[in-house]
């Protein structure tokens, strides 16, 4: 709501799939016995720990924190991963300044802290969903380089793809 209005619906039907993949994966792992047992036994043992508790919870808030910003900085741009905007803008502001993809990489994190202080089982899910975003990121990419060749270029070269850009390449 209050979006853009997406150029191509094309983008989008093609994800249906890996979207479909990504969700069954999970369900066909979590019906292996031997794996649903170390969960619980994971689940168990961190349990007693508080630290492990609080840890989740700042990494969830910062995560979702993280996320919430970055869509409020994209304001009518944001979208549908991997949808293309009539009239699209290139955001280079607010969290964008140090990490391309920042929702992606603050629900990575509300996951990851899900995982330590909620319940072990949702680690599983870092790697189907880690992997869909990483993947979406790069089409995504794609995308803006050839809407944006130059700019997007030197945004790529300045800033880390799910994570700040400690040092620059030379």
């Amino acid at each position: 709501m209050g979006a853009k209005r997406d150029a191509s619906r094309r983008l989008w039907r093609g994800g249906i799939g890996l979207r479909l993949v990504v969700v069954l994966t999970v369900a066909v792992v979590l019906r292996f016995p031997a794996l649903r047992e170390f969960l619980a036994e994971t689940q168990r043992a961190a349990r007693h720990s508080d630290i492990f508790g609080w840890t989740g919870v700042a990494l969830c808030a910062l995560g979702f924190g993280l996320a919430i910003s970055a869509r409020w900085y994209l304001g009518r741009n944001w979208g549908m991963p991997m949808s293309r905007k009539e009239q699209p803008e290139l955001v280079t502001s607010g969290p964008y300044a140090v990490i391309r993809h920042p929702i992606y990489t603050g629900l990575i994190l509300a996951t990851l802290g899900s995982a330590i202080g909620v319940n072990v089982s949702w680690a599983l899910m870092l790697i189907p969903v880690g992997g869909y975003f990483i993947y979406s990121a790069r089409r995504e990419e794609s995308l803006m380089l050839q809407l944006f060749p130059e700019q997007y270029a030197a945004y790529m070269a300045r800033t880390g793809m799910l994570a700040p850009r400690l040092f620059r390449r030379r």
